[in-house]
């Protein structure tokens, strides 16, 4: 996308040396229309390259119309018959992002190539994919943010998450083109008006209403293009090391792409986009956005489920809907419930105060039940029995059918962010600082140790900050072929990663089943909620 004649040009990281040539030379051709044009003197333009093992170029000041397309041709083909580099150099390193430059709408912003024509949806069916990882080999399996948001046509995007980065993601979005709403937590008043004045013009905020204590833990991205709409659900936060520009860390990412429909007349619900009005209603973006859902077709969606959580008291219907109970409620709505026992590998990032009761409740969910099983079981047993693991009937039920996997001490020691006692508290944040579990909870004779196993990515040395749930029919076999690599030894008392803050969280999220022929063998629940009640 070119700027005016006076704008300075970014040939930047992301661009390899054909690309930068291929910009230049189109920029130089603009150029020399608008001289033959208008007979104007060319102000010369800065020019610059950087590389991705961080060497610049000369430094230079060329006019663009003074490249030497050949010679600029024959010095590229030289550089690469120099440079072979292996994949132990530079690129592959642990790398800390600086922060982006903070940018205005008036500033030029790099135009990120579309991986489709305006008329083909590139995830018409819906997809999960690991978050790319610098210094890993590229495969179908990942994704980037830009490859995410498409910024050189996204009209409007609704963004949530727990942690930000705003000058990050500034630059990864063009605002001349994009309007921007930000579903964002904020504890005051005060607060809130501060993050509104603080914003460039096409950013507004929404901050849903907590009820009482909480936190805004949801990721949802809605992102509007010209013919279709991309729901995007990630394990990761709007931060760069969650979308692996460090090299420490992995998520996971559900996309799937709606197409816009004629009329919205012809527009038929499903399961998935009733709820998700539902979560948009409750978060307060307006009536006007939960009813422009109405303008895509929504029916690709029908073997999905949305379950979401809001923070406060519920009653009826509204429990029945939210959390483990409403994760119940939508595997019954897609026809995945039953009363045969199942087999569960739950991945997650935090643990909080577990008990035996907890994650029955949420084996009784993962096989479609409403949570009047769990408060029944419950209602059932009182005072030292209910606080008694040994006497829990959910402990010998769940020993060989529930595995929840965590990262061992040394696993994240093994790791490339590793344990370094130096870093910073920005370094230790895109390490393992947010992978946490509370020593006291660890600790405690009610917490379900022997169901915890160390979680082992297939990307040697790669964490995973990622939230699935994978259930299948018991004797079935996990299919395994990328991401996660599920450890089956146990954990020790002592091995947790340890972080002396408990999360909270407001979840959206969303369990994704394979094509209806293979709806008997089971189904994957990828979203952001964490191993915990207040998840």
């Amino acid at each position: 996308m070119a700027g005016s004649r006076q704008d300075p040009v970014d040939l930047g990281s992301d661009m390899d040396e054909d690309e930068a040539l291929r910009y230049a030379i189109a920029l130089s051709l603009q150029e020399q229309e608008v001289q033959d044009e208008q007979s104007s003197q060319i102000t010369s333009a800065s020019t610059s390259t950087s590389r991705r093992n961080g060497t610049g170029s000369s430094g230079a000041t060329l006019g663009l119309l003074s490249l030497d397309r050949k010679k600029m041709e024959e010095e590229r083909l030289q550089r690469l018959a120099k440079r072979r580099r292996s994949p132990t150099e530079d690129d592959d390193d642990v790398v800390d992002v600086p922060p982006a430059k903070r940018m205005t709408p008036s500033e030029p912003l790099r135009t990120m190539a579309g991986s489709s024509s305006p008329n083909l949806l590139p995830f018409p069916n819906g997809a999960i994919k690991r978050t790319w990882a610098r210094g890993y080999p590229r495969t179908s399996e990942d994704i980037k943010i830009e490859e995410v948001l498409q910024r050189d046509k996204l009209e409007l995007a609704l963004l949530s998450s727990y942690q930000w980065d705003d000058e990050w993601l500034m630059s990864k979005i063009d605002l001349r083109r994009t309007k921007l709403l930000l579903l964002a937590f904020a504890d005051s008043e005060a607060q809130k008006s501060e993050m509104r004045s603080n914003a460039p013009p096409g950013i507004k905020f929404v901050f849903p209403a907590m009820n009482g204590p909480g936190a805004m833990h949801s990721k949802l991205q809605l992102l509007k293009y010209p013919n279709y709409l991309r729901v995007v659900v990630p394990t990761a936060n709007l931060v760069p090391y969650d979308w692996g520009e460090t090299g420490v860390m992995e998520n996971m990412v559900f996309l799937i792409d709606l197409p816009r429909l004629k009329d919205s007349a012809i527009y038929q619900p499903t399961a998935f986009s009733t709820e998700l009005g539902r979560f948009l209603s409750a978060t307060g973006v307006g009536e006007s956005m939960v009813s422009s859902l109405a303008n895509y077709d929504f029916s690709k969606t029908k073997h999905l489920g949305f379950v979401y959580t809001i923070p406060g008291g519920h009653l009826g219907d509204s429990l029945k809907r939210i959390g483990y109970c409403g994760l119940g409620a939508s595997v019954a709505s897609i026809g995945l419930a039953t009363d045969d026992p199942i087999e569960v590998d739950f991945v997650c990032a935090s643990l909080g105060s577990l008990n035996y009761d907890l994650v029955g409740a949420m084996y009784n969910a993962c096989r479609g039940d409403d949570g009047l099983a769990e408060y029944k079981s419950r209602i059932g047993r009182a005072g030292a029995a209910a606080k008694n693991k040994a006497s829990n009937p959910w402990q010998d039920k769940l020993k060989d059918r529930f595995r929840i996997y965590f990262p061992t001490d040394e696993t994240v020691g093994r790791s490339r962010g590793g344990r370094n006692p130096t870093l910073t508290t920005r370094a230790l944040m895109q390490a393992a600082g947010t992978i946490c579990v509370q020593p006291k909870w660890w600790r405690s004779p009610t917490f379900p140790t022997e169901l915890v196993r160390d979680c082992v990515n297939t990307r040697d040395g790669l964490l995973m900050h990622s939230k699935m749930i994978l259930v299948r029919k018991s004797g079935v076999q996990p299919q395994m072929q990328a991401g996660s690599q599920l450890q089956t030894r146990p954990q020790t008392r002592p091995e947790p990663r340890r972080r002396d803050k408990e999360p909270t969280a407001n979840d959206i999220n969303i369990p994704a089943e394979p094509n209806a022929e293979e709806t008997s063998l089971g189904w994957v629940y990828v979203g952001s909620a964490n191993l915990s009640e207040s998840a």
